[in-house]
C-alpha cells in the first residue's frame, strides 16, 4: 500500500500587540463591510478569526523574505493578514471583483499598511514579476494557479498554497498536465485533514 507523503508541522509565528491590534481592527471592518458585500460566510468575530484569519496567519513562518503576491484575495486572506503581521514586506493583492479590491484598499489604508498594493483585475491580466512568494486561497485548483506561480515567481521565489483533503489528487493532476515541481507539505495548524504547499521550480514543458 501507498504510503501517503510526509508532511511537517509549521513552527508556531510569534505575534506582536501591535500585530494583534491590527487584525482586530481588521475583523471589525471586514464585519462592517460584509453586511454590505459579502466577504465571508463567518457572521461574528470569533468565526472570522478561526475560520480565516488564523488559517492565513499560519501560513507567515512559511514565507521567505521579500515581496508577496496574493491571488484571489477577497475579503483578504491570505494576503491582508499576513501584510498586518508582517507590515514591511511588500504585498500585492489581486482581486477582480471591483467591490471586495475596494474593501482591501480601504482595509490597508486604516490599518497603516502602505506597503500593500491593490490590482483590480483578472491575474491574467496583471503584469507582475519578481515575488518572493505567492499565495492563493480558495482561488482555484493546483494546475491552475501554478502559471501565476512561473510567471509571478523571481528565481528561487515559493508557492505557499493551503489545499483541503483534495491536496494530493490536485498535485497528482498538476504533474499529470506536465509541471515539475519541488514540493514540501505541512500539516494545516487549524485543520489537521489539510496540506499547505510550499512548492519551488515551477516548470512546465511543452506550451
Amino acid at each position: 500500500m501507498k504510503q501517503p507523503p510526509e508532511r511537517r508541522p509549521i513552527p508556531a509565528a510569534v505575534v506582536s500587540r501591535e500585530t494583534e491590534a491590527r487584525l482586530d481592527a481588521f475583523v471589525a471592518l471586514l464585519l462592517e463591510w460584509n453586511r454590505r458585500i459579502n466577504l465571508v460566510s463567518a457572521r461574528d468575530a470569533a468565526e472570522v478569526r478561526t475560520r480565516h484569519v488564523e488559517d492565513s496567519r499560519q501560513l507567515l513562518p512559511l514565507l521567505p523574505p521579500g515581496p508577496l503576491a496574493d491571488i484571489g484575495s477577497g475579503g483578504g486572506f491570505p494576503g491582508l493578514v499576513l501584510a498586518a503581521a508582517d507590515p514591511e514586506r511588500p504585498v500585492t493583492l489581486i482581486e477582480s471583483d471591483k467591490r471586495k479590491a475596494a474593501f482591501l484598499a480601504t482595509a490597508a489604508a486604516r490599518l497603516g499598511l502602505p506597503k500593500v498594493a491593490v490590482q483590480a483585475a483578472r491575474a491574467e491580466n496583471v503584469a507582475l514579476s519578481g515575488m518572493a512568494a505567492l499565495t492563493a486561497r480558495a482561488f482555484a485548483p493546483l494546475a491552475q494557479i501554478l502559471p501565476f506561480a512561473a510567471r509571478f515567481l523571481a528565481p528561487g521565489g515559493l508557492a505557499i498554497l493551503p489545499k483541503g483533503r483534495s491536496a494530493e489528487a490536485e498535485l497528482d493532476a498538476a504533474i499529470a498536465d506536465g509541471w515539475t515541481l519541488r514540493v514540501e507539505r505541512f500539516i494545516s495548524r487549524t485543520d489537521p485533514h489539510s496540506t499547505i504547499f510550499r512548492i519551488a521550480r515551477p516548470d512546465r514543458a511543452g506550451p
